[in-house]
């Protein structure tokens, strides 16, 4: 049903499914047509927060919102992680973001006290905001801008700082294990619960924090597991800079006692498990008072194992085919469900071209003129169901699971949907499967439902059951319109927001079940003709 078609080699739409149209590109190119950006990480931290709690210190998190073309919408960007009891959090996790030189991207930075486990912020203390945009952060000396908080009246909010730092395109990863042998004894009733802390050097010898471990309790010879970091994150691909591990002592309320610290290189961490790589462990403060002082104990590495992590485009590469199918609404609210010809009866899965034995449709102009078609003679009716075409997707995709193929399915709707417990249902079952989906939002509706499914904050559930991973990406389409009038880069962006998060969800998959891309062919190399001249 799925994939190019066998005579022409161009691909074909598959117009089927509940709502409308399948349709599967077996051979696209989504890179020809992009813009030129460069790729810049930022590290977001802050100093003097509000203190919002009665009995210790705030949990901070912080929200970064990117602002809609056209609309000027505020859309959630992304979300750091929690950090318990502390006024002055360096966050971990980092946002990676498209610098175009040429455009004013808006950002906006929003701080919370964190309460409760609830993904809805206004459940939590509001401790600030500011507002920027990325050429400020990128401009700024050293790619590092310090600002106020504001937002809350009469209060000092404290300061972010946010640095930028350009990603080069290293595509290494290590796998690295670490014990640590005698470490100072910091608790009073019992041993240390020691962690490590890595950061890595900037150009302006400041640090950036690119790695915490877990915490092992009450020991002084801690073995810490593994831990997987990209060589971009640890050193962006600068062998020799110097990354800086330092060694704590973790406490409850958030004031962890500093053991000591030790600086290495990738280049000295890639000889692997050695003499070259056991690390004192080393406390200034120590060092400065006590004549005698040695050392607040050893850190060694065990083991140091890099991965080249393969990238979506060496599947493409390698023959794995993407099947696109097109699922649009026609339930009368919008305007799923439909009273099909010629007897009226309500379908919630029928091909857009009228023709489910040959539910194709060739290109994007094909599945347009099926709808407009369809709208002639199909009556909008009702209800809006989505697991009926969730689910007729994933019959196809639970038959390929060798990494061959896989399937992405779009589905245009203005957002009112009546199955909502099915469709998380349907969600959390094709997280197994080779599948991604997509949800664009139309009309003007609160899109509530779409942004649970989404699951970016919190991963959808059913019946107790969390998806395996990630595999649905919402946009509303009323933050593409360009009242300007730039219609081409407002639906360029459009294009570029509904499949930003394909190609990771791929990945996501093909790693789960151990798949490696196949060798990519041969170039073609054209036959030599040779040619014969009479004398």
């Amino acid at each position: 049903m799925f994939g190019p078609d066998k005579q022409s080699g161009q691909p074909k739409l598959d117009c089927g499914g509940r709502f409308g149209n399948m349709a599967s590109v077996g051979e696209f190119n989504s890179f020809s047509g992009s813009v030129p950006a460069t790729k810049v990480e930022l590290s977001v931290s802050c100093r003097n927060l509000l203190d919002r709690d009665t009995f210790s210190k705030s949990d901070p998190i912080c929200v970064l919102y990117t602002q809609g073309i056209g609309s000027k919408e505020w859309r959630e960007f992304g979300r750091t992680e929690v950090i318990d009891n502390t006024l002055n959090p360096d966050f971990v996790r980092k946002f990676i973001m498209d610098y175009f030189f040429e455009e004013r991207e808006n950002l906006r930075f929003d701080l919370y006290d964190v309460d409760s486990k609830s993904p809805n912020l206004s459940k939590h203390d509001f401790l600030g905001q500011v507002f920027c945009t990325l050429g400020e952060i990128v401009g700024s000396q050293g790619s590092r801008l310090e600002k106020a908080i504001v937002g809350i009246p009469g209060k000092n909010c404290g300061t972010i700082i946010l640095t930028a730092e350009e990603l080069n395109c290293c595509r290494d990863s290590v796998l690295m294990q670490f014990c640590a042998n005698k470490l100072d004894k910091k608790d009073f009733f019992g041993k240390s619960d020691p962690f490590l802390v890595f950061y890595r050097s900037n150009e302006d010898s400041s640090f950036t924090i690119c790695h915490k471990t877990e915490v092992v309790k009450n020991t002084l010879n801690p073995v810490w597991q593994a831990f997987k970091i990209s060589v971009r994150a640890l050193c962006n691909g600068d062998y020799d800079r110097t990354i800086k591990i330092e060694v704590y002592d973790w406490d409850r309320d958030g004031s962890h006692d500093f053991i000591g610290e030790f600086t290495t290189s990738y280049r000295e961490l890639s000889r692997g498990q050695s003499q070259f790589n056991v690390y004192e462990v080393i406390n200034p403060k120590k060092k400065g008072k006590k004549k005698k002082y040695i050392n607040s104990g050893t850190v060694t590495l065990l083991s140091f194992l890099v991965e080249t992590e393969v990238s979506f485009l060496d599947y493409i590469k390698g023959g794995t085919q993407i099947n696109f199918t097109v699922a649009i609404d026609f339930t009368a609210s919008n305007g799923f469900g439909a009273k099909l010809p010629p007897d009226g009866r309500v379908s919630h899965e029928f091909a857009l071209n009228g023709n489910p034995q040959n539910p194709y449709c060739n290109g994007i102009d094909g599945v347009m003129e099926a709808y407009y078609r369809s709208l002639k003679s199909v009556q909008l009716y009702g209800p809006t169901n989505f697991a009926p075409v969730i689910n007729h997707v994933a019959r196809y995709a639970s038959s390929v699971k060798d990494g061959s193929q896989y399937f992405v399915l779009l589905i245009i709707t203005d957002g009112v949907i009546s199955d909502m417990a099915q469709t998380k249902e349907s969600v959390v079952n094709a997280s197994k499967l080779p599948m991604s989906i997509i949800i664009v939002g139309v009309g003007p509706a609160e899109f509530d439902a779409m942004e649970e499914l989404d699951g970016d904050v919190v991963r959808v559930s059913s019946r107790g059951k969390y998806a395996e991973r990630d595999i649905v990406q919402f946009v509303p389409f009323r933050d593409y319109i360009d009242r300007s009038g730039n219609h081409i880069l407002s639906m360029a962006r459009l294009a570029k927001d509904v499949l930003a998060e394909i190609p990771d969800q791929f990945l996501s998959y093909m790693r789960v079940r151990g798949i490696k891309p196949s060798p990519a062919p041969p170039p073609y190399t054209p036959p030599l003709h040779v040619l014969q001249t009479q004398i």
